[in-house]
């Protein structure tokens, strides 16, 4: 059933009983007022032919001829239009006229302090008693008048408001039923805009227009805020389907090697039971690196998820000081043959960042330095990125280190300085550095030399991380020894800033084209 509809028959059944209830409680007030009418002219009456009834008892007290007497109860009947009752003091009826009770005991005494009623049989009169004179001239006076007289009028009033309610029930259908099309119209053409609305379309084909209706402008708000949010759900789910497309192709891609080199290894294995000891420990230390290489492989591919598809609830106000003094003393028990040096580090540099986020872009930074940090006697070329993706809330592995015999020990020192509304984190090493041609593809996905035991991952990890907060990450050379430096710049925390958000689009797992 249509609204108007609804709001019609609404107004069909409230009207009349609005008016049948208005007449419930007008009928008592308007009895009141007729007896009142009434009691006003039975006092009128009983004022205009009070000299009259003095007359007519004066005459009686004297014994004036009955000419007099008749003259007077004449002059009494002219003067009434209702009934009449005098009786001297004796209990002589001297004037007895128009409609009154058949027994007299029924009559109020003078006075009686206003009209009363009396009834009798099926009839009732108004009553007023007075007292006329005193002495021998004494008697009293009623004036009577028909009590039905208010009734007649209260059944007509009552006539007229049932027919009042009647007309009124189609009546108001009828107006409540055009007042509620018109009123109901800004909210018909809604709905026909949202039933031609294509879904793929997006929020952006239903606009919003102002009605002048504030019920129909709030939904109209409502229903284009929730196509928004069902926008940016959609967009999130594909992008989450993407993101599991791109998980699995890369984890089979880049996992057949080393299940390659793992069946190979154990089919030796299985065929030379009796294979020397030597050549038994380097089988499996072949099986260990390439276990060692997978598991590294999908925790970094892993963490490229959770940053591709990190909501910004996660994010907060974190203090990056802290976390950099804390990922560094984890660094060193990962890394024993590496030296760590903090060299300037703030009490506190609050940043508007992701926790587990940052932790992994601090990993990834340190662990980059001590695999790649180690300077040579043959002095070789690193091809970065060949860090095993380190994420600390996997407790990764960070795989065996290929460097040389002749390699000496990394060292790493790591700066945070705060300047120019951005926290500046560097990391040297004292490795071999990166070629200038090679500083921006060492953050491409799997991007390493070819006889690195790593993921390719790490450093693609540090600028997923940096792109998330808003920030950049450089590979440069150290200024002040050979070696290669990576900075990182994010920008502090502003208070009452407004709220920001995340970068769209992130690709970084499929390695797509990323702006």
């Amino acid at each position: 059933m249509r609204l108007s509809t609804r709001i019609a028959l609404g107004a069909a059944v409230l009207v009349p009983l609005l008016v049948a209830a208005a007449g419930v409680l007008l009928l008592p007030l308007v009895g009141a007022d007729l007896h009142r009418r009434q009691d006003d002219r039975l006092g009128a009456r009983a004022a205009a032919v009070l000299p009259n009834a003095r007359a007519l008892l004066a005459a009686d007290s004297r014994n004036r001829p009955k000419v007099e007497q008749n003259q007077q109860r004449k002059l009494l009947d002219a003067a009434l239009d209702a009934g009449v009752r005098v009786v001297a003091a004796d209990g002589t009826v001297l004037l007895s006229a128009g409609s009154q009770p058949d027994d007299p005991a029924r009559l109020p005494a003078a006075p009686s302090g206003g009209a009363v009623t009396v009834r009798q049989g099926g009839s009732a009169w108004r009553v007023l008693a007075v007292q006329v004179g005193g002495g021998s001239t004494a008697g009293t006076l009623w004036v009577l008048a028909p009590a039905g007289e208010p009734a007649d009028e209260l059944r007509a009033v009552r006539r007229r408001v049932l027919l009042v309610a009647l007309v009124a029930a189609p009546l108001s259908g009828l107006i409540g039923f055009g007042l509620a099309e018109r009123a109901t119209l800004p909210l018909r053409r809604l709905g026909r805009r949202a039933a031609v609305l294509d879904p793929r379309a997006g929020h952006a084909a239903f606009a919003h227009v102002r009605t002048g209706t504030a019920e129909v402008d709030e939904l109209s708000s409502a229903i284009a805020l929730l196509l928004s949010r069902y926008d940016e759900q959609a967009d999130r789910t594909a992008q989450a389907l993407d993101t599991a497309r791109s998980f699995s192709s890369a984890a089979s891609h880049e996992l057949r090697t080393p299940l390659m080199s793992l069946r190979t290894n154990l089919d030796v294995l299985a065929a030379h039971p009796d294979l020397p000891a030597g050549e038994r420990a380097e089988v499996l230390a072949e099986l260990q690196q390439d276990h060692a290489r997978m598991l590294d492989l999908l925790s970094a591919l892993s963490a490229l998820a959770r940053g591709d598809l990190v909501e910004l609830s996660a994010f907060g106000p974190v203090d990056l000081a802290e976390l950099v003094d804390a990922a560094v003393a984890e660094a060193a028990r990962r890394h024993p043959d590496t030296v760590f040096r903090i060299g300037e580090l703030p009490s506190e540099v609050r940043v508007f960042g992701w926790d587990a986020g940052l932790r992994i872009l601090l990993a990834n930074l340190l662990g980059n330095a001590a695999v790649h940090g180690r300077a040579t006697a043959h002095g070789r070329e690193a091809g970065r990125n060949d860090t095993p993706g380190t994420d600390p809330d996997t407790d990764p592995a960070t795989g065996p280190d290929d460097a040389p015999d002749d390699a000496r020990s990394a060292e790493v020192t790591v700066r945070l300085r705060v300047g120019d509304g951005a926290a500046r984190l560097t990391v040297d090493d004292t490795g071999p550095g990166i070629p200038p041609a090679e500083r921006a593809a060492v953050f491409h996905r799997f991007h390493r030399r070819p006889d690195s035991p790593g993921s390719g991952l790490g450093l693609t990890l540090v600028a997923q991380q940096a792109a998330l907060h808003r920030g950049s990450v450089l590979a440069t050379d150290r200024p002040d020894r050979p070696g290669c430096r990576l900075e990182v710049r994010l920008p502090l925390l502003v208070p009452d800033a407004p709220t920001v958000r995340l970068p769209s689009p992130r690709d970084w797992l499929s390695d797509r084209e990323r702006h």
